[in-house]
Order: structure tokens, then C-alpha cells, then sequence
């Protein structure tokens, strides 16, 4: 099938991407893990791949594959109709990006793993997995636990991070301590079956440590960006032995997608858009290229500042030069960290972000942190909640877009 278009911004179009994933520097987000430590248009692959099948044994025979998926909301998308709505009216001032709710919508319930099953580690390891009845997710952003309670196994999850915080994980011990690093005497306690994680929590130490437990840790892409998230989806699936669960989810979720991406307006006026990293009165930085936010940003009609004004790594400390320099139409900073900085007020305080566009507009947009650059399964509602937030336009009904009919062929085994 060809590809929808997504909403590039006028003075950058671009052609079709392939499967290759942008890949953003593990040192970059390593690097960001130790700051903490110290004080977080091209289309999209829209036709979802086929499942990786899982290993098999004779003691565990392959489960069906899941039944095909008309993808309704892309295939609209691809008409390439969107609202007409003046940049003039566009709001302006300080706006919150919500959601309706934080709850997890599981593909299926409690899908049966096909196990053992062999995988690539994104290390270069090969992993044996025996076993998913207690399952360790950690990473920056709280992605892997998203993927894994959206699979229907969030019951089997004893470990989380702090990103990890929707409802349904809100009992699951913590095994992130301060900035985010990992806390390995914990997480052997809770004798995990098997470890999910990626580059952006570890150390070398940490390493070492896990992977001399004898516990299978599988470590996994920590790219931000969208075109990444099918093949992660994919990738855990396959790992916890519910492959046809991944493809049902990865179908649902490229649905809602491409139905939040049709609700960008047809002309959004191009506004540049700096994404800020607040953290307390001393973290500042300005995001770039390979963040994940600059992904996000142009998905939506707009324009990255980091990107623009020349940023060559994911982050870089904001400067007033640069920041009035770059001159963003817009700020984009997480609920959180705006808190912990004290506020709209003491944001505008910082040299710099005042004398800007969207300083004297104080148009600035704040979201929750742990969904803002998750890139996991409900993405969909991150990229209407901020369409809706920047535009004014309403965030369309993400409950409804997407199938269950593949739910009943995942490997379901609620009645």
C-alpha cells in the first residue's frame, strides 16, 4: 500500500522514509541520565509489518496468526483533507496538554507466552527467554512498561520506573532511585524472570551486575522517534513470546496515529517550537536533533528551534544568545519540570526566554513528562493532545479508532 502523508512543513517536504530507523547517539541519552544523576515530513510506516514469529518447540507449537486489519483512519489520512483553520486564531498564552485519561487499554487480556524463545539483545547478544511471569521494565522514559501492560501482561510485571506511573502500575515496586538510576539490589530481589531494558538507565556497572545475575536481560532500541515505535512494539512482543498480541497492538496503534496526525490543520503556520528541559533552578537545556521532541514537533506542522539553530546533539544548556536567536514562536516543556523550575513566572525569568515570540506571548504548552516522549503505544493520544493544545483543534475520540479484531487470535485467555 503507499504511505500517507504526514503534514511537513511548507519549506521542508520530504519523501518517503524506509523502514530504517533515525537513530539517535546512546551516549547522548546516557549523558542525560547522568545530569540527572547530578541534580528526562516524511510518512510514517504505516503498513504494519509482519509479526516476528517466535522460536519454536516442540513442546510449544506456533501460536495463529492474527487476523488481517483494515487500517480505516490511514487510509483517510492518505487523502491528504485536513481543516482549514486561520494561524490567526491559533491560542496563545500558556496551555496545558491533557488527556482524558492515564489508564492503559491492554490489545488483549492476559495472552499465553509461547516460550522458550531466542532474540536479539540491541547489544549484539543473542537472549534466551524461558520464562515471562515476572517481568522486570525500565527505561528514561517508562516505554517498555507502556509496551508490556499494553500487551495484556502487565499483571506479570514485579518492577517499573518512575515513568511507569499510569493507575494500573501504581503498586508494582519502583527499582529507579535518584535520576532515574537503577537500583540493582532491589531488582535481584524481586527475582524477575526476565529484565527489559535499553541505554538509557545503565552504567557499566549496572550492567555487569544484571547480566552476571544469570537472569535473561534483553536490552532494546532507545531511539526517539516515531518511525521506531512498530519495530520496539514488535521487538518486546516477540521477546515475551506474544507476537500476535504485538502485531494486533502495532495495527491499533498506527490507527490512532495516522487518525490524531489528520487532525494537524492544513495550514499550521509553521511556528518553531523549542523544546525546553527544566529540572529544579540549575537544569536548563534546550533540546535538538535526535530527541525525540524534534520528531514530535515536526510531526505536528512545526519547526524544532534545537534543530534550527544549528544543535548538532540531542541537548545543549540554553543560553539567552541562543534562545533569542533561534526567536521560537512557542515553548514546549514538561508539566513537571515546569513545577520543579516554579513555574510559568520563573521560567520567563530565565535570561533569554522573555525576549522571544513566545516569550511575549508566554505561549507556552506543558505536558506530562512521562507520556510527552515515551514513543510507545499511546502515542496517538500524545500527538492529539498536542495538536489540540497548539491549534485549538479537539482532540478526536483515539478510544474508538483502531480494532479489537484481532484481539480474539492473540492469544487471549480471558473468557
Amino acid at each position: 500500500m503507499s504511505h500517507p502523508a504526514r503534514v511537513p512543513s511548507p519549506e521542508h517536504r520530504r519523501g518517503p522514509l524506509t523502514r530504517g530507523l533515525r537513530r539517535s547517539p546512546v551516549a547522548g541519552v546516557a549523558t542525560l541520565a547522568a545530569v540527572l544523576l547530578a541534580a528526562g515530513c516524511a510518512p510514517l510506516p504505516y503498513e504494519p509489518p509482519a509479526p516476528t514469529p517466535a522460536p519454536t518447540t516442540d513442546s510449544a507449537p506456533a501460536q495463529p496468526e492474527a487476523e488481517a486489519v483494515t487500517l480505516d483512519a490511514c487510509a483517510a489520512l492518505e487523502t491528504g483533507q485536513r481543516a482549514t483553520v486561520d494561524p490567526a486564531s491559533f491560542p496563545t498564552g500558556p496551555t496545558t496538554a491533557s488527556f482524558a485519561d492515564d489508564v492503559i487499554d491492554p490489545i488483549v487480556t492476559a495472552p499465553t507466552p509461547t516460550l522458550p524463545v531466542t532474540v536479539p539483545s540491541h547489544d549484539g547478544r543473542q537472549v534466551t527467554v524461558t520464562d515471562a511471569s515476572r517481568i522486570i521494565a525500565v527505561d528514561l522514559y517508562g516505554t517498555l512498561g507502556e509496551i508490556v501492560y499494553s500487551l495484556g501482561l502487565g499483571d506479570n510485571v514485579v518492577g517499573r520506573d518512575l515513568p511507569t506511573g499510569f493507575p494500573e502500575a501504581a503498586d508494582v515496586p519502583v527499582v529507579t532511585g535518584a535520576g532515574h538510576a537503577l537500583n540493582i539490589e532491589t531488582i535481584l530481589g524481586l527475582n524477575p524472570s526476565v529484565i527489559l531494558t535499553d541505554a538509557t538507565l545503565l552504567t557499566d556497572t549496572a550492567r555487569t551486575q544484571l547480566e552476571s545475575s544469570g537472569i535473561p536481560v534483553v536490552y532494546f532500541d532507545e531511539a526517539r522517534t516515531l518511525d521506531g515505535i512498530d519495530d520496539r512494539i514488535t521487538a518486546v512482543a516477540t521477546t515475551l513470546g506474544v507476537p500476535e498480541a504485538g502485531a494486533a497492538l502495532v495495527a491499533r496503534t498506527d490507527q490512532q496515529v495516522c487518525a490524531a496526525l489528520a487532525g494537524v490543520p492544513a495550514d499550521t503556520g509553521n511556528p518553531l517550537v523549542a523544546f525546553l528541559y527544566l529540572r529544579g533552578s540549575n537544569i536548563k537545556m534546550l533540546f535538538g536533533p535526535g530527541s525525540g521532541a524534534d520528531d514530535l514537533i515536526r510531526e505536528i506542522g512545526g519547526q524544532d528551534a534545537g534543530t534550527a539553530i544549528g544543535l548538532t546533539q540531542q541537548y545543549a544548556p540554553v543560553t539567552s544568545e541562543a534562545i533569542i536567536s533561534a526567536a521560537p514562536a512557542a515553548y514546549l516543556v514538561m508539566t513537571d519540570g515546569l513545577e520543579s523550575s516554579g513555574g510559568l513566572d520563573a521560567m520567563m525569568a530565565i535570561p533569554g526566554l522573555a525576549q522571544t515570540p513566545a516569550g511575549q506571548n508566554q505561549r507556552v504548552v506543558d505536558m506530562d513528562g512521562s507520556r510527552l516522549l515515551t514513543f510507545g503505544p499511546r502515542t496517538g493520544e500524545t500527538i492529539a493532545s498536542l495538536v489540540e493544545a497548539f491549534y485549538g483543534v479537539p482532540a478526536p475520540d483515539l478510544s474508538v479508532v483502531g480494532t479489537a479484531a484481532a484481539s480474539a487470535d492473540a492469544g487471549s485467555t480471558a473468557p
